[in-house]
């Protein structure tokens, strides 16, 4: 087993530069590649025509003691890409592009493939971007077969001769090889789509949501309208008086500094999305170098950072000599993980953060990542937009996404004179040229052949030579959950729901970030208060991402998203609740246990793509230690779903056009959800009757949708189930 050690980069990347094999070699026996991972952006590797989609944790677990994965078979998606891209158009604009047309389509649940004679003009790294996407837009998997262009790629990466060619011939001979060059046949899919590549703009995407993609010359307009409309998707609500206030303040009491709204306060070069594109890396670097040139400088109140997703991005950087430019203008190498793009940019400057609450400013963030959900990024970046990296260093110098690029100047040069974007914009012909200048197989070679050395901090830590592993009562990072307590070997069977109370009752996409946030521990919280009860300062909180070998830390984190919407609380936006028995307000946590403590059911009521976002097992974890049963959502996202059915919750689908809205549902019933007391009168996708105490009742789908998730169910979870398995072995 290879273990690649922490602090190497992020796992995508390093699979797609390092560890995928395409076709496997055991022993003489060839066979195509494939990959489950813990990680929803495990689609990444699709870009290189290995077949892989991310599971949940917790089915991942399961996995890993034996159990196979059961899914429905897919249809598939047939996405056809003709032409070229122009110039100054970017990969990340493309997957921009794609992620909306996708969404819109809906092809959640399905594969999509990538097919015609415009894919053979698209890089490996550009693919492999638009692959890493497939969460963004639904998909279990966006793959583009093997043709010469990812033969290229592999010895560019350091793969030797012998193996590629033996990857040629293996797929040539199994008809899964393409060839631009020759006549395609007419492939037959499920549904078709079409994009000329000539029609991609450049853009971004925001303020909220990965598909809200926004042409950068309507930028400007889009931005007045986002201020004007209600709290929503693309709404802050924002009185007209007060959208042109300016509040001055001084920078750390020093400098003079000045924020309005749209304020750029992050800007972050982050990601496996796009720190694996050189393209979009070097392109970023010769942004930074036009702008140095002309005396354009950062506003030191903006935080920059850069985090390539492997040690390869720096050496190019480096080789190019573009990094030295990017450190002038404040994007230094902070690391080479997930950091802003999963919440990890750190404190803002107090200063900076006091400006915007006390102003209440809906301050921005820029960054190359692949989610801007609300509250992921900064609690205190309301609107937060998803750009190409060299986007990222031009809003960055500009200081605000409340600008038009094509008519107004990005800055000041030192002989005075109006600087425009198109003035530090690269052609693709310079992008291309750098590109290959500096992008050597010896980089790839050199980074991955001291990867499985590991580094000191890595290598120093003491291991126990017991097999099992011993709990510390007093550790406030890894606490022995509650799983199995009470456990017999004898399968609880089907459970229903009688008079359950709603402990939530939301709109359309909730995603897993607001079910379970992974970002900074809020003083107010239920968890900062159990933090401090152990004697951990709140310099010392940490965020719930690395604490999530806590289930007590993790449970009171459930739903503390500060953005979260709950119809409950008639507009107020936070994470509380209404206790329906007393009608006190409360956070979710202590309202999840006051109903436990009383012996009381509870269900979440919600509207569509229910989980979307990160495979993020917490987000069932969470709920069902917080006591939830069941979630009735208009639909839910792929493998959210197949969490809740892992951790023992009935996830239930509203039929067609109707939700908790048309069914005149307020959250203040209580609701009974009969099931059969045996397993074997349960089949996947069964229709069923929830009633309520106010005499409606309406019938919904049970979203166990194989054989081998209703038996998961039976034993009370997929843990439950492997675990009596293995006893039963024994």
């Amino acid at each position: 087993m290879l273990v690649v050690p922490p602090g190497s980069g992020i796992v995508h990347q390093v699979n797609l530069e390092y560890l995928a094999r395409v076709v496997f070699n055991n022993e003489g026996l060839l066979y195509p590649d494939s990959v489950v991972g813990t990680d929803s952006h495990t689609t990444m590797i699709d870009g290189l025509g290995v077949a892989g989609w991310g599971v949940g944790g917790i089915e991942a677990e399961a996995a890993m003691l034996g159990q196979p994965m059961s899914m429905v078979l897919p249809g598939v998606v047939g996405f056809k890409l003709s032409g070229k891209l122009l110039d100054g158009v970017t990969a990340t604009d493309l997957v921009l592009t794609v992620t909306q047309i996708l969404r819109k389509h809906g092809v959640v649940g399905k594969f999509v493939e990538f097919y015609g004679a415009g894919v053979g003009e698209i890089s490996l790294a550009d693919r492999a971007t638009i692959a890493n996407m497939s969460p963004e837009y639904g998909a279990t998997m966006g793959f583009f077969p093997v043709d010469k262009v990812t033969l290229q790629y592999l010895k560019l990466t350091g793969r030797s001769d012998e193996t590629v060619s033996m990857i040629e011939a293996y797929l040539r001979a199994n008809n899964m090889f393409v060839d631009y060059s020759e006549p395609q046949q007419e492939r037959v899919y499920s549904s078709y789509l079409h994009l000329d590549l000539g029609d991609v703009v450049p853009c971004v995407s925001g303020p909220k949501r990965p598909h809200d993609r926004v042409p950068l010359k309507d930028m400007k307009d889009d931005w007045h309208s986002c201020l004007d409309s209600k709290v929503g998707f693309k709404g802050f609500a924002v009185p007209k008086e007060t959208q042109e206030k300016v509040v001055k303040f001084l920078f750390k009491g020093e400098e003079p500094a000045e924020l309005k709204h749209g304020s750029v306060v992050i800007a972050a070069i982050t990601s496996c999305t796009n720190t694996s594109n050189p393209s979009v890396m070097l392109g970023a670097g010769l942004v930074a170098k036009k702008a140095c040139e002309l005396g354009l400088k950062v506003k030191p109140w903006v935080k920059t950072s850069l985090a390539p997703g492997s040690g390869v991005a720096t050496k190019y950087l480096q080789e190019s000599g573009l990094q030295k430019y990017l450190n002038e203008q404040g994007f230094n190498i902070v690391g080479y993980g997930c950091t802003t793009c999963i919440g990890n940019s750190g404190d803002l400057e107090k200063t900076v953060g006091d400006a915007i609450t006390e102003n209440d400013i809906v301050a921005a963030a820029v960054l190359s990542g692949n989610r801007n959900f609300e509250g992921r990024v900064h609690p205190l970046t309301r609107a937060n937009y998803l750009a190409s990296p060299p986007l990222v260093v031009a809003y960055a110098i500009a200081g605000t996404v409340n600008i038009d690029f094509d008519k107004e100047p990005i800055g000041v040069s030192k002989d005075g004179k109006d600087v425009y974007f198109r003035d530090i914009w690269p052609s693709n012909e310079e992008v291309a040229e750098v590109v290959q200048n500096n992008v050597l197989p010896e980089m790839f070679k050199s980074t991955y052949k001291a990867i499985t050395t590991g580094n000191p901090v890595w290598n120093e830590l003491a291991v126990a030579a017991e097999k099992l592993y011993s709990w510390d009562p007093t550790s406030t990072y890894i606490h022995e959950p509650p799983y199995f307590e009470g456990m017999t070997m004898d399968p609880p069977g089907p459970h229903g729901v009688k008079d359950a109370y709603c402990l939530l009752n939301f709109g359309n996409s909730i995603t897993t970030d607001h079910i379970s946030p992974a970002g900074s521990i809020n003083r107010d919280s239920p968890a900062a208060k159990y933090l401090m009860e152990r004697g951990v300062d709140s310099r010392q909180f940490n965020s719930y991402g690395s604490r999530r070998g806590n289930d007590e830390i993790m449970a009171r984190g459930t739903f503390a998203n500060i953005r979260i919407l709950n119809k409950l609380l008639n507009g107020e936006v936070g994470p509380k609740t209404i206790h329906i028995p007393s009608g006190e307000k409360l956070t979710v946590f202590d309202a999840a246990m006051k109903y436990k403590s009383a012996g009381q059911d509870t269900i979440i009521l919600a509207g569509d793509e229910y989980g979307s976002g990160s495979s993020r097992d917490w987000a069932a974890k969470g709920p069902m230690l917080l006591g939830v049963k069941a979630v009735i959502a208009k639909s839910f996202e792929r493998i959210h779903r197949s969490n809740l059915v892992g951790m023992g919750i009935v996830p239930l689908c509203f039929k067609s056009g109707e939700d908790a809205d048309t069914l005149g549902l307020t959250g203040h019933e209580r609701y009974t959800i009969d099931l059969p007391s045996s397993v074997s009168d349960l089949r996947p996708g069964q229709d069923i009757t929830v009633k309520t105490d106010t005499g409606k009742q309406f019938t919904c789908t049970v979203r166990f949708d194989t054989e081998v998730e209703l038996a998961y169910f039976n034993h009370g979870g997929i843990l439950q189930y492997v675990i009596r398995q293995l006893a039963a072995k024994q």
